[in-house]
């Protein structure tokens, strides 16, 4: 837990916070809309004996009293999907609607993605891109099991997107769960702090401004681009969406959010970000018993 001492003086109760990171983490669903209404999804747990508790921001999101989420009935024929709570916040505040174009730059395994399409309703677009290769095919199996035939696949590095192949030249949105040091996983993944080091932080922060830009110059005037991370970095949080305000034409703008939460930070160990970044959510993991989370909401304005 060493390297998370650098964030006790933005970090409320911190002790509460370290003590949230060193509990594990308990299993969490989505209920896939495209294939069962949470009613049906729920009846179905109900009926394999799976206790579950809905979330108070979302009864779409499940917490599962079972070790094993993915082995239940629901999730065999795909009305449910495992997903962490936090991780189904960014599509929330994205908000895409049906028929809309929409980029998911980051996207496998797909839990955010094929969210993204039932939001939608399985209607419109979503491309979702992923410049890993070996996780494609994850990506392409849960969009299969989760029934979500709007969402086209794409392998290639976000950071130089091009939208040639397409007979349009702008998304309506576009998502961005940025790669990143994945401090907010610490529950589910205790060795996520074993090769900690700021020069990695700063190595990521330079591929994650990279996305970002590219996200914002691929998304039409008036468009959404929300940025997200799972780690508590301001390198990679605030630092980004600075770096893109100063770059490209888009400004931040506010959301709501059922979960509690602590604004993002207008300076950090010496560097000053624009006032608009208090919009932005720092979910820590003592806020509301989840991972740590960092979303900002982006309007394009040219």
């Amino acid at each position: 837990m060493e390297p998370l001492e650098r964030y006790r003086p933005i970090v409320d109760d911190f002790e509460a916070f370290l003590a949230a990171c060193r509990r594990p983490l308990g299993n969490a669903v989505r209920v896939n809309t495209i294939k069962a209404s949470v009613e049906r999804a729920t009846a179905a747990l109900e009926a394999d004996g799976v206790a579950y508790d809905q979330a108070d921001w979302n009864p779409q999101v499940l917490r599962l009293e079972t070790d094993s989420p993915g082995s239940t009935w629901a999730s065999f024929h795909g009305f449910t999907h495992g997903q962490e709570e936090v991780s189904a916040v960014p599509p929330v505040v994205l908000d895409p609607e049906p028929g809309e174009r929409v980029w998911d730059a980051c996207a496998a395994p797909g839990g955010k993605a094929t969210q993204l399409s039932a939001l939608m309703d399985d209607e419109g677009t979503v491309v979702a891109n992923d410049s890993n290769l070996g996780r494609i095919s994850a990506l392409r199996f849960n969009a299969e099991r989760l029934g979500a035939t709007n969402l086209a696949v794409t392998n290639a590095d976000a950071r130089n997107y091009s939208l040639n192949a397409f007979e349009f030249d702008a998304f309506d949105r576009a998502l961005v769960d940025a790669p990143c040091s994945c401090e907010g996983t610490i529950r589910k993944n205790p060795d996520a702090l074993e090769d900690w080091s700021e020069d990695h932080i700063a190595s990521v922060s330079g591929i994650q401004k990279g996305i970002l830009r590219r996200a914002v110059q691929a998304t039409r005037e008036g468009g959404t681009v929300v940025y997200s991370t799972c780690t508590f970095a301001p390198e990679e949080n605030e630092a980004v969406v600075q770096h893109v305000l100063e770059s490209e034409d888009c400004r931040v703008v506010e959301f709501d959010l059922g979960l509690e939460h602590a604004p993002g930070l207008t300076k950090w160990d010496g560097e000053e970000f624009d006032e608009t970044l208090e919009r932005a959510a720092r979910i820590y993991p003592h806020h509301n018993d989840t991972g740590g989370f960092f979303v900002a909401k982006l309007e394009v304005t040219a």
